[in-house]
């Protein structure tokens, strides 16, 4: 468990992290009056979240591995970071849902049949509910994890003098 303390720290601090991102999505109208923005501005999501895997890398690299970090170590910590987010976004789901902006599935569900997107409400809500978010959040954690992972180390890791 020690050794998965600096993983456990920062899949936490995601966490914040995105729910904070959902509070000022909301607080910025996303998820009512705007909403015809919010699935192109939650994009932008990927900064603060690639940002958050990048300072997690560099802690694990700093003050686990002492400063040296092999591509394959950095990996690892990194897809033991995205599980971790995984295992803990159905959570941050619930609180998103339920607590944070429960008004968004109604608004998005609406908006959506409005547009066109979907021929019925029950086509809509098919997509746009709790469940299939949490899917969604945990595939997306994942998916997304290894590959910002993976990218981040080519940077990140310990380049030996050849």
């Amino acid at each position: 468990m020690k050794n998965l303390k600096i993983e456990i720290k920062w899949a936490i601090v995601f966490s914040i992290t995105s729910l904070v991102w959902m509070l000022l999505e909301k607080l910025c109208g996303l998820h009512g009056k705007y909403i015809d923005y919010q699935f192109y501005l939650t994009n932008l999501f990927a900064i603060p979240a690639i940002w958050v895997m990048v300072l997690a890398l560099k802690d694990k690299k700093h003050n686990f591995y002492n400063g040296e970090i092999s591509y394959v170590q950095g990996l690892k910590s990194g897809v033991i970071l995205s599980a971790f987010i995984a295992l803990i976004s159905p959570v941050t789901q619930w609180i998103t849902t339920y607590i944070i902006t429960p008004e968004y599935f109604p608004n998005v569900i609406k908006r959506s049949v409005e547009l066109g997107y979907y021929k019925s409400t029950i086509e809509a809500e098919a997509n746009f509910n709790f469940s299939n978010y949490v899917l969604q959040g945990l595939i997306g954690a994942i998916m997304m994890g290894i590959v910002t992972t993976s990218i981040a180390m080519i940077f990140l890791r310990t380049k030996t003098a050849k």
